[in-house]
């Protein structure tokens, strides 16, 4: 049974599916207001009418505008598309070459298609505090997902002397937007291009039999 016979429970998840669509649509709002006139420029107002809400929504969503900031981090990370990554994880479960290749895609995603908003948090967060805090939980969730990989990953599937917490370094030291960018508007690489050099780089530094 799914409810009690009232209909609670399945009133209750339609509710929270519904709150999450709405926060993810102030998070969209607040991603290409801020993208377009930057952090100063963007208020409240102007995210809740973009997102087609009420000011006091926006407020229930994410507090204040500083909480905006962490809406930007929302926003990049479902631009990246979290649920593909999660179920490719699951489906490479055991398989750490196979896990590596899922992050390594979700991270190129996440600069292929949200680099500009990163770049507005990354600008900003010298002289904004929200933005630093913004950046701040981003950089954090990255480093928690990608350190609960890693430690499910066998020792001897590691090369000699890697450890997780090592392997974390060199996952940060390879993969960033500076890299990317450098890479697509330097060199002229395409995003097919880093992916694979992102994954074999990171498979010869981190992976035994490499």
């Amino acid at each position: 049974m799914t409810t009690d016979g009232t209909g609670r429970p399945y009133r209750s998840a339609l509710r929270e599916e519904q709150a999450e669509q709405t926060r993810l649509r102030i998070a969209r709002a607040a991603r290409d207001r801020f993208v377009e006139r930057g952090w100063a420029g963007t208020s409240v107002r102007s995210v809740a009418t973009a997102a087609g809400v009420s000011e006091a929504t926006v407020y229930a969503a994410y507090g204040s505008k500083a909480g905006l900031a962490i809406s930007l981090v929302d926003s990049a990370d479902a631009d990246a598309d979290t649920d593909r990554v999660i179920a490719e994880l699951a489906a490479a479960a055991g398989d750490p070459r196979g896990q590596l290749a899922a992050l390594v895609g979700f991270d190129r995603r996440l600069f292929e298609n949200a680099g500009d908003v990163i770049r507005v948090i990354v600008e900003g967060r010298r002289n904004e505090p929200a933005l630093a805090a913004a950046y701040a939980e981003g950089r954090g969730r990255g480093d928690r997902n990608r350190r609960a990989v890693l430690e499910t990953w066998p020792r001897s599937s590691f090369r000699p002397g890697m450890t997780p917490d090592k392997a974390l370094d060199v996952y940060a030291l390879t993969i960033s937007l500076e890299t990317f960018e450098i890479a697509v508007r330097e060199r002229g690489w395409t995003a097919d291009a880093i992916e694979d050099w992102w994954y074999a780089s990171l498979g010869e530094a981190l992976l035994a039999g490499s």
